[in-house]
This record gives structure tokens, C-alpha cells and sequence, in this order.
């Protein structure tokens, strides 16, 4: 059976776990390259953020310099940004103004570029909303984390609920970083999406976790596998629908970024970039980072370090007794390895257990009679009264 007809079936047996160090070097791979972005390039918060004037209109023949020369002298003093998407459509962007700099402004463009009035968006947003917008977004963030925190405590344990907020951190610090790298401007749209990501990642890993939590039960008190094992099964069965779930996300994602956009859809590009980048990072996160981190937790504890060690032991007397037959059988040890390659392996098999049931045989010769009584009757020196 090939490997994708193994996934599809959800019959794969890759050791996720057990390559657990190899997921968290390229996990600290993409965060110190998004740390690099966060403090080196620094977000773009948008107007709704930080407050502002921004005016949006569509002028030929004319460059960005242009443009800001233009709305400087309107009589604008502090920073002017200015960019240009296709079909020569300019956004520039402004300190807040008083409503007669701000006319002043749209007067300018309009003369100079020969742009109706009517045809300039102006959108006014002062700084006080900014800010207290910034901070309610950062409160509902902390809020939700907590709840979540709650939640998977009572629905699972601590040690879980650490796990997911370990991939919610992952999946935030990566779709910023790669945000920020890019450049593109933080908006409400923005947002949104960092809250859409983290419902994704939530749902596949409590998708994992509930697997595994069934998996576990009752697990301590035996031998037969290992928390690493039992957390490496769930990942395993549920691979495959969460890689589902995500290509499902994906698709329509996709779309608006990569044909939306290009075909004029500038303001969907902040929701698109965004969940394109946290739909990948949470599918990650859920499969490579958090079922990992809570089997690093788990075994440290100590009924799961002795049965650790119970399975080591049951597993080492397992592969002593295939590689040594019991002394009885003639010729001394038989191991698997001097087996005949042509040898199938139910004849292999078969060869072992004969080795481990053969006894030498029993005396078959009667002992020999006493002297005088060759009959086994009584002494014939002696006559019967």
C-alpha cells in the first residue's frame, strides 16, 4: 500500500513523537524568524490603531513623490505615507487633522490630479479611539487565552490546557512575525483572522488531545505501551482529519489571496495573508508542538516513569525469548537470524516454537531385577510353608 493510500486510510505509523526534538528546532526556526521581523521591521498598524486621516483615489500619470509633495503643502506638517496598488490606485495616509486641513487636503489632490471631489475617499479616525480599540483587542485576547485555559482544564487536565496555549503562543508569534516581515498593514480584518486561527488551532488539538486522553486510560496501571506511544497513536489517527480540515480552510483562503487580490481585492489581503499563514501554523502546531509538549510534561511524572521502565523490561524479556531457544533443544541456541532466508515467516515460527517446546525424552529401559529374584517374586532360597 503506497503512502498516501496508508494516510488516507489513516494507517500510518510515523513516529511523530518520537522525533519530537527535530519538530522543535524548526518550530524555533520560524519564531526567531518572526522575533526578527517583530523587532526589526515592526508591525504597520492601520488608521483604526493609531488614528488619522487617510485618503484613497485613483490618479495617471503621476508617482508616489507626487502624491506627498502635493498633500505637504496642503499644510500637512507631521508624516505623510503614501502607497500605490495597481490601476494607479494611491492611499495616503495622515496624522489626524482639523476639519479645515483635512478639506484643504482633498482640495489639493482633487486640483492637482485632475480627480473629482467626490472620487476621494476620506476616512477620519481620531487617535483616543485608536488606542482604546487597541487596548479592547489586546483585553478580549487575554480574556479568550483565559477561558480556553478553563476550559481544556476541566475538559481534560492542566498539563493539556498548557500544551494548547504553548500552540496558540507558536501560532500567534509566527503569523506576526511573517505579518510583520511582509509589511502589510494591521487592520480590524487582521484581527479577525489572528482570531480565526486560533479557533483552527484549538480544534485540531483538542481533536488530538481527546484521542489521546482515550488512549491513556488505564494505561499507568499496565505494561503494554508507553504515554510517548499512546500520544504517538493519537497524532497518527487523527492525522488525517486534520489534515482535511485544514485543506478545506486553505482553499477559499487561498483563493482570495492569490486571485482576489490580484484581480483588485486590496482590502481582503490582510484577512487572506493572515489566515493563509495561521491556518498552516496551527495545523503544525497541532500535529509537531502541542501533543509533544504535554508528552514532556506527562513523563515526568512518576507513575509514568515506572511504567516506562515496566515496558522496558517486558519488552526486553519479549526480544530475549525470540532470540534463544530453552537449552533442551539439540544443537544449543537457535536465533532468527540463522534461519534459512528462503524461509517464510510463518516457517520461522513454526521452528521457534518447536525449539521451545522440545524436552529431552524419558528412560524407556526397566531397571534391572535384584539379585536372586530374577521374577520379581520372592527369594528362592526359601521354601513356602
Amino acid at each position: 500500500m503506497s503512502v498516501f493510500s496508508r494516510l488516507f486510510n489513516g494507517q500510518t505509523t510515523y513516529d511523530f513523537i518520537g522525533q519530537r526534538k527535530r519538530w522543535y528546532l524548526v518550530s524555533a526556526f520560524f519564531i526567531a524568524l518572526s522575533l526578527i521581523g517583530l523587532l526589526f521591521f515592526r508591525l504597520n498598524p492601520g488608521i483604526e490603531f493609531t488614528g488619522g486621516d487617510v485618503y484613497n483615489f485613483t490618479a495617471g500619470g503621476t508617482t508616489i513623490e507626487q502624491v506627498e509633495q502635493t498633500v505637504q503643502d496642503a499644510g500637512v506638517e507631521g508624516n505623510v505615507e503614501v502607497s500605490r496598488s495597481g490601476d494607479d490606485r494611491y492611499k495616503v495616509k495622515t496624522e489626524a487633522l482639523d476639519d479645515e486641513t483635512t478639506a484643504a487636503v482633498q482640495t489639493a489632490i482633487a486640483t492637482q490630479f485632475k480627480v473629482p471631489a467626490a472620487d476621494i475617499a476620506v476616512q477620519s479616525t481620531g487617535a483616543t479611539w485608536g488606542d482604546q480599540v487597541t487596548r479592547k483587542a489586546v483585553l478580549a485576547l487575554v480574556v479568550f487565552l483565559i477561558a480556553v485555559f478553563i476550559y481544556i482544564s476541566l475538559r481534560f487536565e492542566w498539563r493539556m490546557a498548557i500544551g494548547a496555549l504553548a500552540a496558540l503562543a507558536h501560532d500567534l508569534t509566527i503569523t506576526a512575525g511573517i505579518y510583520a516581515l511582509v509589511g502589510f498593514e494591521v487592520t480590524p480584518s487582521t484581527v479577525i483572522a489572528l482570531l480565526t486561527i486560533l479557533g483552527y488551532s484549538l480544534y485540531d488539538t483538542v481533536v488530538v488531545f481527546d484521542k489521546l486522553r482515550e488512549n491513556s486510560v488505564g494505561l499507568a496501571g499496565g505494561s503494554r505501551m508507553t504515554y510517548s506511544s499512546a500520544a504517538n497513536l493519537a497524532v497518527n489517527q487523527t492525522l488525517m482529519r486534520s489534515i482535511n480540515t485544514s485543506l478545506t480552510g486553505l482553499i477559499p483562503v487561498g483563493a482570495i489571496l492569490f486571485v482576489g487580490v490580484p484581480l483588485g481585492a486590496d482590502t481582503l489581503k490582510d484577512l487572506g495573508l493572515a489566515l493563509f499563514i495561521g491556518l498552516i501554523a496551527s495545523t503544525y502546531s497541532s500535529i509537531f508542538f502541542a501533543t509533544p509538549v504535554v508528552v514532556e510534561l506527562k513523563e515526568r511524572e512518576p507513575q509514568y516513569k515506572a511504567l516506562a521502565q515496566r515496558v522496558l523490561v517486558r519488552q526486553s524479556r519479549e526480544n530475549s525469548g525470540i532470540a534463544t531457544a530453552p537449552r533442551g533443544r539439540p544443537g544449543g541456541a537457535v536465533s532468527v537470524s540463522q534461519l534459512p532466508v528462503e524461509e517464510s515467516a510463518t516457517e520461522a515460527d513454526a521452528t521457534l516454537s518447536t525449539a521451545t517446546t522440545t524436552r529431552p525424552a524419558a528412560r524407556t529401559q526397566p531397571r534391572p531385577a535384584k539379585p536372586g529374584n530374577r521374577s520379581g517374586g520372592r527369594p528362592s532360597g526359601k521354601k513356602r510353608r
